[in-house]
């Protein structure tokens, strides 16, 4: 019996190395990556190509933005990353034939057109990738009665254009402004005197844009029109943060002043800057304060203080690896991100933040999608974000990187001296807006920026107090005017 316990002992060992060898030795490669197979022009995910898909189609080609950018990711059946007329013809070939493939294709080549094998219809979708919605560049009734009167010009000039970035540009602008027009035309009816006044500046704006051929800043303004229309409303907003963004305006326009050029030259104390400052906060949102007497930020003996420390923290510990990857992948694909986030300048030429908020708005929107609408967990999502170091970015040395790019982290919008410190404030201070209130938030914000003021009183920590200011006032109108409920509508990315 032992010498029979003792053979099977040596057998098991005898088999066991004989299995590590193997396991050891075969070129086994082990990836981990999952994916799922899908069929491009397959809407309703039954695995055929049918005339419910048809149907579908002709849908998408009437209201290309409704539903998440997969819908319309599907019908990009060339793979060019737009929908044009010939992602038309290869899909209603393909239901023509009663979804044969191999029939729609021996169809084509007897007529003397190319069409795909069938197997280019199926794609293997890894988890990791970044679905982007295709460029819309077929023509459209909404452009003809769109208040932006250069979309079918914009349309046919990206199809004709022989310059690749200019065809590009042109053809994002016909996207993106037929996207703002679907929105605005359901918004119309409801929107209150105010945002009609602002929607029609903007427009105007964006025509002059047009007229002088400034095509990628005409396109950012387009976005940012666009997410006015799908994201915000001032119902229910409170008259403070509705009126925010006039005392930011004028903020800019005080930092353009012969006023302050001659306090920058010292031909005028710091106080008179105060003044002016004094006078746009109590005219513009009714805020009576001597800015440069303020007391402490923050009262350590208030327990409320730790307690709202204490929810922010909670937030912030609610983002999974799975939230920062969704976030980092859209910042590093989406279009209209890049797009936004490209817009730099040469240092220190960024005084009034040009490059900074419409990226935030995009982020925070994206990150509101990732967190089911809570304001809060996208806040504290943010937060953590743009602190993440990103080593190989650091490791480039400085000579070797242009002056307009940020070094810390492709996340983060605006020029190289501002760094992560503009897009914490957009975020720090719109978030204490929803801890506290939007007025108490803009209160602590100031008295934090006399506070830094007062270590340093030179024109170079005025100017960073009026531009962290703005930054302040840009986060707090967003975070709080950004609806939900829009989020959620027929314009949703996700």
């Amino acid at each position: 019996m032992k010498n029979f316990a003792r053979a099977a002992v040596l057998a098991a060992l005898a088999a066991g190395a004989l299995a590590a060898a193997v396991y050891l030795t075969l070129p086994v490669n082990r990836v981990d990556m999952r994916s799922r197979l899908v069929m491009l022009g397959d809407f309703d995910g039954d695995n055929k190509w049918t005339a419910a898909d048809a149907a579908a189609l002709d849908s998408l080609a009437a209201d290309p933005f409704a539903g998440p950018a997969e819908r319309a990711w599907l019908a990009d059946a060339d793979h060019d990353g737009a929908l044009t007329a010939s992602d038309l013809d290869l899909l209603r070939g393909l239901y023509a034939a009663g979804g044969d493939a191999y029939a729609a294709r021996d169809k084509a080549l007897s007529a003397g057109r190319t069409f795909p094998y069938p197997r280019e219809f199926f794609r293997y979708v890894p988890d990791s990738e970044y679905i982007q919605r295709p460029v819309f560049v077929l023509p459209h009734p909404a452009a003809k009665t769109s208040p932006l009167g250069f979309l079918e010009e914009a349309r046919r000039r990206a199809l004709s254009s022989r310059d690749p970035y200019e065809a590009a540009l042109l053809g994002e602008i016909h996207d993106e402004g037929l996207r703002f027009s679907l929105s605005y035309a359901r918004r119309l009816p409801g929107l209150l005197p105010k945002e009609r006044e602002y929607a029609g500046m903007k427009i105007a704006r964006c025509a002059a844009l047009w007229k002088k051929g400034l095509e990628h800043e005409l396109l950012l303004d387009l976005v940012a029109l666009t997410e006015d229309a799908e994201t915000l409303t001032v119902k229910g907003q409170p008259d403070f943060v509705a009126r925010s963004l006039y005392f930011r305006d004028h903020l800019r326009d005080l930092l353009a002043s012969p006023l302050y050029a001659d306090y920058q030259a010292g031909r005028q104390p710091a106080e008179a800057v105060a003044r002016v400052l004094e006078r746009f906060l109590a005219e513009d949102i009714r805020l009576e304060v001597g800015v440069l007497d303020m007391p402490a930020p923050r009262d350590f003996l208030e327990l409320k203080n730790y307690a709202d420390r204490a929810r922010w923290q909670y937030y912030k510990s609610s983002s999974t690896r799975g939230d920062f990857r969704k976030l980092l992948r859209f910042a590093q694909y989406d279009r209209r991100y890049l797009r936004a986030a490209a817009r730099t300048t040469r240092r220190h030429s960024d005084e009034a933040l040009e490059n900074h908020n419409l990226p935030m708005i995009l982020l925070f929107r994206e990150a509101l999608a990732i967190k089911k609408g809570d304001k809060k967990a996208a806040v504290g999502l943010i937060d953590e974000a743009v602190r993440i170091p990103f080593t190989w970015v650091r490791a480039i040395p400085r000579e070797k990187l242009p002056a307009s790019v940020a070094l810390e982290n492709f996340l983060l919008p605006g020029n190289k001296e501002d760094g992560s410190d503009k897009s914490r404030h957009w975020n720090v201070f719109g978030g204490i807006s929803l801890y506290k209130s939007p007025e108490e938030s803009l209160r602590l914000a100031l008295a934090r920026e006399v506070k830094d003021y007062r270590d340093d009183p030179s024109p170079r920590a005025m100017t960073e107090f009026i531009r962290d200011t703005m930054a302040n006032l840009n986060g707090i109108y967003y975070v709080v005017s950004m609806d939900p409920d829009l989020l959620s509508g027929p314009s949703r990315e996700k």
